[in-house]
């Protein structure tokens, strides 16, 4: 399969409608009494980095392999700070039959790390500062990521939603949840860099 023609399956993947998601207003949702957050079973510790934190979440076993396939796991690792949209795995599930294995065949390399490094935004930012870039954008906010592509942030309700170069929406189902070197937000779809 082909560059584009793959992009261009995966981006009509990412129109699908979106629901059952959560309530983003204050940024607290998700966090165990004790305050540690818990995603995908497991808890999320502030004092351990993205990839520590991440290969313990059973909903984030598909990108902890893509992160690892595409060579990325020592750059998460790293000081950062990092703002990661962290898709689930149902989210790469909704791709067309055949994507992830192709975006994880060696050869696909730079493909795997263009729609990884397009889920993450430097700098730390929480929910109140999305939220806060979206007010003072009107209605919106550009999130310019690692991968040189352009995210724009939006509410929907009480949500945060992302918008993708190819039109698809994310919506942040879990926020905040806190590490070491940065923010993971979980999204419910994989979003699509542009086209190269």
């Amino acid at each position: 399969m082909t560059k584009k023609l793959l992009l261009g399956a995966v981006a009509m993947a990412t129109g699908l409608s979106l629901s059952g998601c959560m309530t983003m207003t204050d940024g607290t949702m998700g966090a165990s009494a004790g305050g540690t957050m818990m995603v995908g079973g497991a808890p999320m510790y502030a004092n351990r980095n993205i990839i520590q934190n991440a290969v313990n979440s059973r909903d984030h076993t598909t990108l902890v392999a893509a992160v690892q396939a595409a060579g990325l796991a020592d750059t998460l690792s790293g000081a950062g700070p990092f703002t990661v949209f962290a898709p689930t795995n149902a989210a790469f599930a909704k791709l067309p039959a055949g994507t992830v294995e192709t975006l994880l065949q060696p050869a696909n390399r730079s493909m795997l790390q263009s729609v990884l490094t397009y889920h993450v935004v430097p700098g730390r930012l929480t929910a109140a500062d999305l939220m806060a870039r979206i007010r003072a954008g009107g209605g919106s906010a550009q999130l310019r990521t690692v991968q040189g592509g352009t995210l724009t942030a939006r509410m929907m309700g009480g949500r945060v939603v992302l918008v993708d170069a190819m039109g698809g929406m994310s919506t942040v189902t879990q926020a905040n949840v806190m590490q070491s070197n940065g923010v993971i937000h979980v999204t419910d779809t994989v979003s699509m860099p542009p086209r190269g």
